[in-house]
């Protein structure tokens, strides 16, 4: 862990010495000087290292954030095609569908179980913990 550490300290150390922030303006600023797109990343990854790294740390805690992007798709999806949701009603109605059939899907249950199920009047609901 502390090898894996070092070299993010190394590569953040890097990043800086690469993105150096833009030199000042002769005339007094107001407010904060403007820094470019790599610094600002640089400063998020360096301030919120714990974060970035607590995969390594817990192993309950996915690597990448594949099934967020999975989850938010569908809805991207459906106001791609339709151009919008038309009402918020509809808007609840879908984003429940949706939430509902990731949930068994994350459980390893088929989506079309679950719905079926669902209208048999027996729900999945998952365990608690």
């Amino acid at each position: 862990m502390a090898d894996y550490e070092a070299a993010y300290d190394a590569l953040i150390a890097e990043g800086f010495a690469a993105n150096p922030s833009p030199p000042q303006t002769k005339s007094k600023p107001v407010g904060r000087p403007k820094q470019s797109p790599p610094k600002n990343l640089l400063d998020r990854l360096r301030k919120h290292k714990a974060l970035v790294s607590a995969f390594m740390y817990d192993f309950r805690i996915p690597f990448d954030n594949n099934l967020v992007e999975r989850d938010v798709r569908m809805t991207k999806v459906q106001q791609k095609n339709s151009g919008c949701f038309r009402t918020e009603a509809g808007t609840r109605i879908f984003c429940a569908s949706c939430s509902y059939i990731s949930t068994a899907r994350k459980h390893r249950l088929k989506a079309v179980d679950a719905i079926h199920s669902a209208f048999l009047g027996q729900p999945f609901i998952p365990d608690t913990p």
